[in-house]
């Protein structure tokens, strides 16, 4: 694979007054956002669009993904004024979506849930009529810590699959596949109301079946939302590029998707799992009135 991208790849560069505005305000409050940590290219877009999505639990990650540009190591003690900040800082941004996720803290007990929960907590009380979405990690297969995170009651939980099974155990070390998929199984299965949302990086190695096995398994636990996105090579060092799908090949991975029952699907070469998260959060709150409507 050649290292030119292709054209449909190319993004603005970041800037004008909204994301001067978001900046000030994530520094001012020594905030994180993965919109930066993990190099994301529609940072000018979302930030434009005063969307964010905010990285908690500090900027250091416990495992070390072959795809990911976060920063691994032994992170600092968790931060308990981290939630209150995070509420500020949405405040300040006048948001009527937010998404929150984190880096893996494998070296705390709960992994980091507590401070899920109680960020959601805050917002809550902080700005009641704001939707919250969170991409949480996979607890290493801890039902108490992903229950902990439901319990605080967001609109949207999200976990990524972001691999098909054959390239899963080479491109995410410390995580398990069929472990992300008993975690969106577990939600729903325990009967919480949020609805839960996953993303697949492609250009990893996969073939087209196995990407559809992967939004089988997804929907055989009845997962609401898919967003697919071309994987794009941070660094040297990083897995490879093994290809780049094309505008038209993630457009008909999109009524894949839908044909399957997803009840949202966002596919697109620079789609990242909360790229456009306040668009998706309208659709399915549309979804859900109207399944209330029909009742």
């Amino acid at each position: 694979m050649g290292s030119r991208r292709p054209a449909w790849l190319k993004v603005r560069l970041p800037g004008g007054e909204n994301y001067a505005d978001l900046t000030r305000i994530m520094r001012r409050g020594g905030m994180h956002t993965v919109c930066e940590e993990a190099r994301c290219p529609n940072i000018g877009e979302c930030w434009d669009r005063r969307t964010a999505t905010f990285l908690i639990l500090g900027d250091t990650c416990t495992r070390r993904c072959r795809y990911c540009a976060v920063v691994h190591g032994r992170p600092d003690a968790p931060d308990e004024g981290e939630p209150a900040r995070v509420a500020d800082a949405v405040a300040a941004m006048g948001l009527r979506h937010v998404v929150v996720t984190s880096v893996n803290r494998d070296d705390l007990r709960d992994g980091g849930a507590g401070i899920y929960a109680a960020t959601i907590r805050a917002m809550r009380r902080r700005l009641p009529d704001c939707t919250v979405e969170v991409l949480v990690p996979d607890f290493k297969g801890d039902t108490e810590a992903l229950r902990a995170v439901l319990e605080a009651n967001p609109e949207i939980l999200g976990h990524n699959l972001e691999a098909v099974r054959r390239v899963f155990g080479g491109v995410r070390p410390g995580g398990n596949y069929d472990r992300s998929i008993e975690l969106l199984r577990r939600c729903k299965e325990w009967g919480y109301n949020a609805f839960t949302k996953s993303g697949i990086i492609v250009g990893m190695g996969e073939t087209e079946d196995e990407l559809l096995e992967a939004m089988d398994d997804l929907r055989a636990v009845d997962c609401d939302v898919l967003t697919l996105g071309q994987y794009l090579q941070p660094g040297p060092g990083f897995l490879p590029i093994a290809r780049y799908y094309t505008p038209d090949e993630f457009a008909a991975l999109r009524d894949e998707g839908l044909r399957r029952g997803f009840k949202y699907v966002e596919a697109g070469p620079l789609v990242r799992s909360s790229y456009r998260a306040d668009a998706q959060a309208q659709a399915v709150r549309a979804y859900r009135a109207n399944a209330l409507t029909a009742c």
